[in-house]
């Protein structure tokens, strides 16, 4: 049946299109299995659209009020917000604000190919978390991809994955949180325990407030709450580092990774996992994990209540952001 499907086909609950009309937003997502950065947007209360831009292993997003960044195999390339009397055609690349905002490449940090899994806007600058090197660094003019923080245990900035560091949170414009999947310092070392290996640390104190995780990824903070994803077993969660411990706010259907909030609404992302990986095949969600996409959590209710699913191309996603009110874009590369 898919083999006749469109790529990058997909279905979505009937009232996702009014969800999204009534919040005004533009949902983007990165998939590095594709090569994508996908933008899904409401064009009515009736009906979304998609676009995307094509980057080589996009990974890792970060918005601002008029940037976009994005972690490419070896490269962060920043797009910003113009205005339209300044961009008078559509060239690869570039995006079109349809409230009058235009989207184009800004500029572009090299990285060297150190699998940058998040990227976050920070008051000093954009903070990354490069994966292979076990560290977070500042990309800035000054510098660049300059490795700033560590967890203490990692004995050496060497390109070894050791702990697989992967994401941060932000409070006050500096990384507060980060998670990693085993206090390990061997190279690969977090494989041995990655389904219940992982951490969260606290940046400023450099402790492990949380442990024996499987597969932590992205921890926000919203309304003063820690949030993160436990992609081995498909929970978003809420923790209380002072105490130790979290609470499940609800189980989702797959592998959670990526997730950002639009008033009331968590959209978090699903991805399909690999039969044949042997990271994957025997995590506790490897069976629920059949469908790609997202799904919208109401966190008032603590339940998902609107989804979109992929049936064809994007069977991974990493990162999900959202683009505010105002900000809805078009695309040079409708699908």
């Amino acid at each position: 049946m898919n083999a006749l499907l469109p790529p990058f086909y997909y279905t979505h609950s009937p009232t996702l299109p009014k969800l999204l009309w009534q919040l005004g937003c533009t949902l983007v997502f990165s998939t590095y299995q594709a090569g994508k950065v996908i933008f899904i947007r409401a064009i009515s209360p009736e009906k979304i659209e998609q676009h995307a831009l094509d980057f080589p292993r996009p990974m890792g997003l970060a918005v601002s009020d008029q940037r976009i960044a994005v972690a490419t195999r070896d490269e962060v390339i920043v797009l910003a917000n113009t205005s339209a009397e300044e961009t008078q055609h559509v060239d690869s690349g570039v995006l079109i604000g349809a409230a009058g905002g235009t989207y184009a490449p800004e500029r572009t940090y090299f990285s060297g190919e150190v699998d940058t899994h998040d990227l976050a806007w920070g008051r000093d600058g954009l903070w990354a978390i490069n994966t292979l090197l076990s560290s977070m660094a500042l990309v800035d003019e000054i510098s660049d991809f300059e490795s700033q923080w560590r967890p203490p245990f990692v004995s050496d900035v060497v390109p070894e994955d050791r702990c697989h560091l992967n994401s941060m949170a932000m409070v006050d414009g500096q990384p507060e949180y980060v998670t990693a999947f085993g206090k390990v310092d061997a190279f690969e070392g977090w494989r041995e325990n990655r389904v219940s290996g992982g951490i969260l640390m606290d940046v400023p104190s450099g402790e492990i407030v949380l442990d024996g995780l499987p597969m932590p990824h992205s921890p926000r903070v919203y309304d003063g709450k820690l949030y993160l994803l436990l992609s081995g077993t498909g929970e978003l969660v809420c923790a209380e580092p002072e105490a130790g411990r979290y609470e499940v706010v609800t189980q989702l259907p797959g592998f959670v990774r990526g997730m950002a909030r639009c008033n009331d609404y968590l959209f978090v992302g699903l991805s399909k996992l690999r039969k044949t990986s042997s990271t994957f095949a025997s995590l506790p969600i490897s069976e629920q994990a059949v469908f790609s996409g997202i799904v919208a959590v109401s966190l008032s209710e603590g339940r998902i209540v609107e989804y979109l699913k992929y049936e064809t191309s994007c069977e991974e996603i990493y990162d999900v952001q959202v683009l505010p009110k105002g900000a809805a874009i078009d695309t040079a590369h409708p699908l």
